[in-house]
């Protein structure tokens, strides 16, 4: 994932030559997730994000930006209000980590401090690659749940590529300064951001103990475990969706030959 990262910030660094303007910026809010165990919810945040970008506006209607974000989701059966789900009694805790680079659309004409227009709404799309890490607690440890195949399946890589796309509103709030707010969704290419994807598996075939614990937790209060081999574990849907919603401020960097 490295050398990737550093050939998309390569060529997005080299395109300068005839660059007119540019923005450095930070973004702060919260992140969430739709998946196997919050299927109906899209605008459920169960954890922070963070992140930094670049940006590269080629007049006052597109641009491209660079960006890296970071935050965490978080789901849990117990929490539920739909019974079936409570019985369940999965959880879940995964860190993200997301580069991507997006281009974006103005729907009016605007450049902090330079146009008439002091605000406009905004559409954007792309492309990204995200590392995840679903962990779980379990008698007070928490556990990499990536390792103990839990569905039975081989161990499912630690990155995917993320389509994201959303919209959001900037305000020119002091001179070059850009303030933001922003809801946009990431379509994962993976199921397992949530490690929990199709089937229960043949406990008989899991790694080790661990893998049996982590792979049904629906009598660990009840004592009745209800995740019989081959019946449904996951919605079966196949790809999660994270979502980062928050606020952002940028310094736009003007040549002021070409703008003013």
């Amino acid at each position: 994932m490295s050398k990737s990262l550093a050939v998309i910030l390569l060529i997005f660094i080299s395109y300068n030559s005839q660059a007119q303007a540019w923005e450095l910026g930070a973004f702060g809010g919260g992140a969430g997730y739709m998946g196997d165990l919050n299927p109906n919810n899209p605008l459920k945040v169960s954890g922070v994000a963070a992140g930094a970008f670049i940006k590269r506006n080629f007049d006052r209607y597109l641009s491209v930006k660079l960006g890296y974000n970071f935050g965490t989701i978080s789901g849990a059966d117990s929490t539920s209000g739909n019974q079936q789900f409570r019985n369940r009694n999965l959880s879940f805790t995964t860190q993200l980590s997301e580069v991507s680079l997006t281009g974006e659309f103005n729907f009016m004409e605007y450049m902090a401090s330079v146009s008439h227009n002091v605000y406009t709404p905004y559409i954007f799309a792309g492309i990204g690659i995200v590392n995840y890490n679903p962990q779980a607690k379990y008698m007070g440890q928490t556990y990499d749940l990536r390792q103990f195949q839990t569905e039975g399946e081989a161990q499912y890589p630690n990155s995917a590529i993320a389509i994201p796309f959303g919209a959001g509103i900037k305000y020119n709030v002091a001179g070059r300064l850009t303030l933001a707010a922003e809801l946009g969704y990431r379509v994962a290419y993976t199921d397992y951001l949530d490690d929990v994807s199709g089937l229960y598996a043949d406990k008989s075939t899991l790694p080790n103990a661990i893998s049996v614990a982590l792979s049904d937790r629906s009598g660990e209060k009840t004592g009745v475990y209800a995740g019989a081999t081959g019946t449904q574990r996951g919605d079966l849907r196949p790809r999660d969706t994270y979502l980062f919603i928050g606020f952002s401020i940028s310094y736009t960097l003007i040549n002021q030959k070409c703008y003013y």
